[in-house]
């Protein structure tokens, strides 16, 4: 049997994406004036149309897939020049990790819904137990920060778990009822709890790695910068370690019967697939992620409360995914810089930055209904000439 294999795209496009997106989000954080902010938000919109046009972004996507690994390491690299170039400005280096702090989150998430179809309606629930983890660690023992984030991401997956039994019982919008209950019914404990602070929440201790007190500013010589860099390289290093492990999940086995599972679970009970198994691990997996993410922002933060997890943040947290497309893990980086960093950027226009925001969504659902970066189709056989 002959078939033909398409000839691998040059690095070059992705690589010139990396850079003129680093240097447009420089722009973009440094705007200053609405009229600026709005002047490169429609730049970008009109270029992003051109290139879709003239089929541009298609080519880029493929030099992306083709050269995975060194797309992942400019966009690292890139990361990092934007953090170093804005290295005293605390405002805009806690932009920069908060993005990667809930990119952690929602990276999770799809490995939930995206990949084996669970939908979690409570994302920010456990997102809030790594945070009260790490409260009550910090406070109370003298429990090593990283193994806090660890025992932070357990927490959330080990409370997930209790979650998913009458998860597993259920289907469709039942399961994710189930959900959305214990979404609103955690918020009342935190709320009522005095153990936990009740409304007022918790301080939390920041972080320290190895005898190194992060919240201090870096000196170095004449260098000095932000302790939020600290935080950046930590966050950064834990999504980078994050999408390797989800990227490793989706391309094993285990991964494709999640897919199976996703698209018919009638169908792959009857090929012999394990339902329960492949929910828990992804339910398992996605949780602790949240954890872990939560229990590095709380520590980044210095203080919690209920209501930094409620329902709405946790449908926030559902729509990145959603907007990012549905098992795309670069299209949950892309989604999650834009929902967090454009609402920040219009506090100006006060109230009327959510409308603006809200429009925003709707526009993305219209025009690119599977989201900003949708999952491609998985290549099961590939047939080379013989």
């Amino acid at each position: 049997m002959t078939g033909s294999t398409r000839t691998p795209v040059s690095f070059l496009p992705a690589l010139v994406s990396i850079l003129l997106g680093a240097v447009y989000m420089v722009f973009f954080l440094a705007g200053e004036s609405q009229l600026e902010i709005f002047g490169l938000l429609l730049g970008a919109c009109l270029v992003l149309l051109l290139l879709r046009r003239f089929k541009i972004l298609e080519r880029v996507g493929r030099s992306a897939k083709d050269h995975s690994m060194a797309f992942g390491a400019a966009a690292v690299a890139a990361t990092v020049a934007i953090s170093l170039y804005f290295y005293d400005d605390n405002f805009v280096l806690f932009l920069v990790a908060t993005v990667l702090v809930y990119t952690l989150t929602c990276l999770g998430l799809n490995i939930q819904f995206g990949f084996v179809g669970v939908v979690n309606f409570a994302g920010a629930s456990f997102f809030g137990v790594g945070c009260y983890t790490a409260a009550i660690l910090t406070k109370h023992t003298a429990t090593p920060h990283l193994l806090v984030l660890l025992l932070g991401g357990l927490a959330a997956a080990a409370l997930g778990f209790i979650v998913l039994v009458p998860v597993l019982k259920t289907r469709g919008h039942y399961s994710a009822l189930v959900t959305i209950a214990f979404a609103l019914l955690f918020k009342t404990f935190l709320e009522v709890n005095d153990t936990l602070g009740g409304p007022q929440g918790l301080k939390c201790d920041g972080l320290n790695l190895f005898g190194w007190n992060v919240n201090q500013d870096i000196v170095i010589g004449s260098f000095e910068g932000s302790f939020y860099l600290g935080y950046i390289a930590v966050a950064l290093a834990l999504c980078v370690l994050g999408f390797i492990l989800a990227r490793r999940l989706e391309d094993s086995w285990v991964g494709l019967n999640m897919d199976a599972v996703r698209l018919d679970e009638t169908v792959s009970a009857c090929f012999g697939q394990s339902i329960p198994k492949a929910k828990i691990t992804a339910f398992t997996l996605g949780n602790f992620y949240c954890g872990v993410a939560g229990a590095l922002f709380a520590m980044m933060l210095g203080y919690i409360a209920p209501t930094n997890f409620t329902f709405g943040d946790s449908l926030i947290l559902l729509s990145i995914v959603i907007l990012g497309g549905l098992g795309s893990l670069w299209g949950s980086v892309a989604a999650t810089t834009i929902i967090i960093i454009m609402p920040e950027k219009f506090q100006m226009l006060q109230e009327y930055r959510f409308l603006l925001f809200a429009a925003l969504v709707i526009a993305i659902l219209l025009f690119r209904p599977q989201g900003l970066l949708p999952r491609p189709l998985r290549a099961f056989l590939t047939l080379r000439s013989r």
